[in-house]
């Protein structure tokens, strides 16, 4: 096993309709709380704690995350991964998701944040049955930067392969990489400083949905810009540009919300961490 700064395992099952864990182990500078039920679905809501504050030169962290039959599970976590100056070796992190027939899992971390002299690359393999659900969101932000940049971090990469019944559906890989692109191009920011992605997966998804998020949007605005995307198998995919935060959460909350109200009859748990 390779040396980590941080490792989480967490194995959750449904017990009589209430989401509990099977296994739940940790070491390093990860940590996790004891579950929360914001409500009577059963649905228990953990939060990852860094007790490091935040991510540094070649620091290297490991989730594995895996949900049986009809477990319903929230994971976020406790505040922003701020990923600081890596001069010798990027900062890299992978996660492992595993998700039986009949599980719901909603994966929303808070934003990453890449300061100054940033380096850092993040890999989630998920695999599905079918009849599961996966709502998996990320938010980039520039950090604080001395002569005010708003793309002084190196390299910030993100790969997401998801496999429904062991077959590849979904490749999605973002890299910004400032020093070798011009982040402003169309293609790339377009003139923004903060990118939101959110994958959804659900044999319910359909163009009636898709269509009341796009209700959803202010067309005529220029705070932010959108994109929607089918995917190849049923659900598709989110694309924010925005120049703060609060923009791309509220986007993604509305959109949760209606997806939460049509598919579960119910609204989702807020998630406030201050």
């Amino acid at each position: 096993m390779q040396d980590w700064t941080g490792v989480l395992r967490l194995d959750a099952e449904d017990r009589n309709g209430k989401t509990v864990a099977k296994n739940v182990y940790f070491q390093g500078a990860f940590k996790v709380m004891r579950p929360i039920y914001h409500d009577d679905s059963g649905q228990a809501c953990y939060y990852i704690l860094n007790p490091g504050g935040g991510y540094l030169d070649g620091d290297r962290y490991q989730l594995k995350i895996s949900l049986e039959k009809q477990a319903k599970l929230t994971l976020t976590t406790q505040s922003a991964t701020k990923i600081y100056k890596t001069p010798k070796k990027h900062a890299y992190q992978e996660t492992e998701i595993n998700l039986k027939e009949g599980s719901y899992l909603e994966y929303i971390p808070d934003p990453l944040i890449g300061y100054k002299d940033a380096r850092y690359k993040q890999k989630n393999v998920i695999h599905m049955e079918k009849g599961t659900t996966l709502l998996y969101s990320d938010i980039i932000t520039p950090g604080w930067s001395p002569d005010g940049e708003r793309f002084s971090y190196d390299i910030l990469q993100l790969i997401n392969e998801i496999y429904m019944e062991n077959e590849l559906v979904v490749y999605d890989h973002i890299k910004l990489n400032p020093a070798m692109q011009n982040m402003e191009k169309l293609g790339l920011m377009e003139g923004y400083s903060h990118l939101g992605s959110l994958i959804v997966i659900d044999e319910k998804a359909n163009h009636a949905l898709l269509d009341r998020l796009y209700q959803a949007i202010d067309a005529n605005t220029k705070e932010y810009k959108v994109g929607l995307s089918f995917l190849s198998i049923p659900g598709f995919t989110v694309r924010v540009l925005a120049n703060n935060t609060q923009a791309i959460e509220n986007i993604f909350s509305e959109f949760h919300h209606i997806i939460s109200l049509e598919w579960f009859n119910k609204t989702p748990s807020l998630l406030r961490k201050y």
